[in-house]
């Protein structure tokens, strides 16, 4: 389906800007202050400070990879129903305007994870490599680019790591990668079935995919992420260091969370942005403030 081109003069360039680097979709660095809640770490203003900081040159890096792929995908959100709306797509952000801010800005984020120490700013390398590389690249192959975007939230979750500097549980990068493997193939089924006959304009390796094949994957992760964070709440070594095996209290949040979820995406067609779920839906937003509140109690009271 073909939409009427939007264009209009931006009145305010800097909003225009700050709109383009989308700011909503920062919570996903939230991912950042994993590792200090769970290596509690959370009453240490030396680390919730580093981390925040972080999270701040994070915001950055991301927001100009946000800048990027909405140069580079313009023709084709300018066919989508609300993405034609975004402010590179619809004139109010100049292409030269959004380029140079990027350029500029990307660059200096991962200078600045760099002043944090080395390990920080090689992760925060590594995540703007792989994001240039997907929105060039990996996002054409089938499979691949789902997995690249998973990694994405991995690194972040790595990044708050290396910040403070602690030793991240493998179960939880296998949580997390699995977590982000369920909102992206999500989000790859909400487009499909959502934008239908226009999918594969606004973005062909739709056309890879079906809403059986989605479904299955979606099964898959959906099993696993539930069964890992199962284990890693009872394992030896997470027991050790939270001192009791309280930590399994949380699973029926995760549990919720993810029935939630898939409940918005199959009965309300929702999904296609997940930070928008996440911020609007109230039961999701309170579960996961719930989860939250109770894992800071488990950890800071221990056994």
């Amino acid at each position: 389906m073909q939409y009427e081109e939007v264009r209009r003069p931006a009145r305010f360039p800097l909003v225009a800007l700050l709109r383009g680097m989308r700011p909503k979709q920062w919570t996903k660095n939230l991912l950042v202050f994993a590792a200090l809640i769970f290596a509690r770490r959370f009453d240490d203003v030396g680390a919730v400070v580093t981390v925040a900081l972080a999270f701040a040159l994070f915001c950055l890096i991301s927001g100009s990879i946000y800048l990027i792929n909405d140069i580079a995908d313009r023709e084709e959100d300018q066919k989508h129903p609300t993405k034609r709306h975004r402010p590179i797509a619809s004139g109010q952000l100049p292409v030269p305007v959004a380029t140079a801010a990027a350029a500029i800005l990307a660059p200096g984020g991962v200078v600045g994870c760099y002043l944090i120490n080395i390990p920080t700013g090689h992760v925060a390398c590594g995540y703007l490599i792989l994001t240039l590389v997907y929105t060039f690249l990996f996002k054409q192959i089938v499979i691949i680019d789902v997995l690249a975007v998973a990694a994405g939230y991995v690194l972040r979750a790595a990044a708050g790591a290396t910040a403070i500097p602690v030793v991240i549980s493998p179960w939880l990068l296998i949580c997390t990668i699995l977590l982000a493997l369920f909102l992206v193939l999500s989000k790859r089924r909400q487009e499909l079935v959502g934008l239908e006959e226009g999918a594969v304009a606004h973005r062909p390796i739709l056309g890879e995919y079906s809403s059986y094949l989605l479904d299955q994957m979606i099964a898959v992760v959906t099993a696993s992420t539930v069964m890992s964070y199962a284990v890693y709440t009872v394992h030896e070594r997470t027991v050790q260091e939270v001192g009791s095996y309280r930590l399994m209290y949380t699973i029926p949040f995760v549990l919720y969370g993810i029935f939630r979820y898939l409940y918005l995406v199959h009965q309300k067609n929702q999904g296609a942005a997940p930070d928008r779920v996440l911020l609007t839906d109230s039961p999701l937003l309170i579960n996961v403030l719930l989860y939250t509140v109770t894992v800071v109690a488990i950890l800071h009271f221990g056994g």
